[in-house]
């Protein structure tokens, strides 16, 4: 069962406010935190400079010395999309400030593993490159970055990820994350440590290049990440995403929001999350990230187009083979609750499930149960290693936990990674039900009952006046809102007038309020049975573009009888 909680909002904002904020917003932008115009609306103006960046001059010297010599410069992503844009960020903003001689790379998940490993490293030696440049990984990659610098390579790592006991032998690191770093935020995406790496290049060079029109894609894998979006990630984001609406994003992405069906004009962080990024990340979990890059890359648009409706078709077939994996999760997860009252946590695993969509089913799983659960898949068809997805709740740091089990069973976890969220794993198929025991017996010693209390967050009521289009422009204007800096989100009663199925599965109602209707969808919530006479429902308003003019509706996530 959710509760519903209201955030708390102070008592008093500061600062001079710009008549042009309703009310309401600025007491949303108060429940987050944000109690004056600057925080609430950040500009580039106000980021943190570069050079606070710890590594950052030791980085820029690695850069501007291959740059000088003409070195051969191989640019290496990761997986998701986070590292895709972070790859394609550095590769364009590389090729702006000077060098000649830049390649992207990226492992193939099924080939290589995560990261740059040794076995990337066999097959990058075709490429002949003087200086690797990892982009949202590498600070874990101790096997791959001692095969490079074995070769004479030099290193540079470019991460956001939490270090581990000890640091890889690059020549170079530049990661937020590192102990006694003292940068202003620790939050960055991959792709914003690398995108301020350029910022420090340029300014070393005294280059005039315009990194600006990289701001759409640190925009696109800073919100893919679902990093916290606090202020500096909010003003890059805001940033690039007033490019796009400008149709001035790359032709990559411009390609994507087209075959996505989203509107340029009005392109949110809603629509990277939505849109854009399962489909980019569908070529990493599917087949190969290598033509996500290729289209962050290209300049030609017919050839951007035709990338993109390739993406497209991945997304397709990812999403059938979630819906088969999720529906056999369901079912496994269906025996756990017969048992009794759910675990304190969960682990996962199929024969034939497919390692690029295993984080999918995790969270779809975490979700549900309101619990910590890593799903396995084999690394290949017929492996003996699994890769494994952690997705976590508030209150379980599921890297951490990863790192305790291992510390405590030497040999049992021989690679892992993440976030407090959201972490990745490898472990030898004979070893799972060891790992599962101790992921459990992690999770019971940690967790209390308030923690396994699902919520909901929401902002409150709205007043009558305010299921307005007025209100609903408002709230889609006020962002960027994400991760740390959520959507709004309202709470009330309504009588329902009607309702209908549309589709399969979701449900549209018309719900009274006051003396009028409000359209109200709720994705996903037919059941098989009408809904009651009175709910109690958590919305979003958004402008009703399907009927158009000043129509509104209510996004419904999450319904319930109303108290009698």
């Amino acid at each position: 069962m959710i509760r519903l909680v209201r955030r708390p909002v102070p008592v008093a904002l500061e600062g001079d406010w710009p008549d042009h904020i309703p009310p309401l917003l600025r007491r949303l932008y108060a429940a987050r935190g944000a109690l004056e115009p600057a925080q609430a609306r950040p500009r580039l103006a106000q980021l943190p400079q570069p050079a606070l960046m710890g590594g950052i001059d030791a980085a820029t010297g690695l850069l501007a010395d291959a740059i000088a010599r003409d070195h051969h410069i191989v640019v290496v992503g990761d997986f998701d999309c986070d590292g895709a844009t972070a790859c394609a960020v550095a590769v364009r903003g590389l090729r702006m400030l000077g060098a000649r001689r830049v390649t992207p790379a990226v492992p193939n998940r099924q080939v290589h593993g995560y990261g740059l490993s040794a076995a990337l490293v066999d097959e990058l030696a075709a490429l002949a490159p003087d200086l690797l440049v990892t982009v949202d990984h590498g600070v874990s990659c101790h096997e791959g970055i001692t095969a490079a610098k074995a070769r004479g390579w030099q290193v540079l790592v470019t991460d956001h990820h939490l270090p581990g006991a000890r640091l890889p032998p690059a020549d170079a690191i530049v990661d937020p994350n590192l102990p006694g770093d003292t940068f202003p935020t620790r939050m960055l995406a991959g792709v914003g440590v690398m995108f301020y790496v350029l910022l420090a290049l340029r300014r070393q060079l005294a280059s005039s290049a315009d990194l600006a029109s990289l701001l759409d894609l640190v925009a696109v894998g800073t919100v893919a990440d679902l990093v916290p979006l606090d202020t500096t990630n909010r003003a890059l984001v805001s940033a690039g995403l007033r490019r796009v609406r400008a149709g001035q994003g790359c032709q990559g992405l411009q390609a994507l929001v087209e075959v996505a069906g989203r509107d340029m004009e009005r392109f949110s962080a809603a629509d990277i999350g939505f849109a854009i990024a399962p489909r980019l990340n569908a070529a990493g979990r599917m087949e190969d990230m290598a033509l996500g890059i290729e289209c962050l890359l290209c300049d030609d648009r017919a050839r951007a187009r035709e990338i993109a409706a390739s993406l497209n078709r991945i997304n397709l077939e990812r999403r059938a083979v979630q819906a088969r994996m999720t529906d056999e999760a369901e079912a496994a997860l269906s025996q756990l609750a017969l048992g009794g009252p759910a675990p304190a946590a969960a682990c996962l695993f199929d024969p034939d499930w497919h390692p690029g969509v295993v984080g999918l089913v995790a969270s779809r799983a975490k979700d549900r149960l309101h619990r910590p659960v890593v799903a396995f898949a084999p690394a290949a068809p017929g492996s003996s290693e699994l890769r494994g997805s952690a997705r976590s709740i508030p209150g379980f740091h599921v890297r951490d936990a990863l790192a305790a089990i291992s510390a405590a069973n030497p040999g049992l976890v021989p690679r892992f990674g993440g976030h407090a969220m959201a972490a990745g794993l490898s472990l030898d198929r004979a070893d799972l039900p060891a790992f599962g025991a101790a992921f459990h017996r992690h999770a019971e010693a940690t967790l209390d009952a308030a923690l396994l209390q699902a919520e909901l967050a929401t902002d409150g009521e709205l007043e009558l006046h305010e299921f307005s289009i007025q209100t609903a422009h408002a709230l889609r204007d006020g962002g960027p809102w994400g991760q740390g800096f959520p959507e709004p989100l309202f709470e009330g009663e309504f009588d329902v007038g009607s309702w209908r199925q549309v589709g399969e599965r979701h449900l549209k109602l018309e719900l009274l309020a006051g003396p009028g209707q409000v359209a109200a969808i709720e994705f996903g919530g037919w059941q098989g049975q009408p809904p009651p006479a009175r709910v109690r429902i958590a919305f979003r308003l958004e402008p009703d573009h399907y009927r158009g003019g000043d129509a509104i509706q209510l996004v419904v996530v999450h319904r319930e009888p109303a108290a009698v």
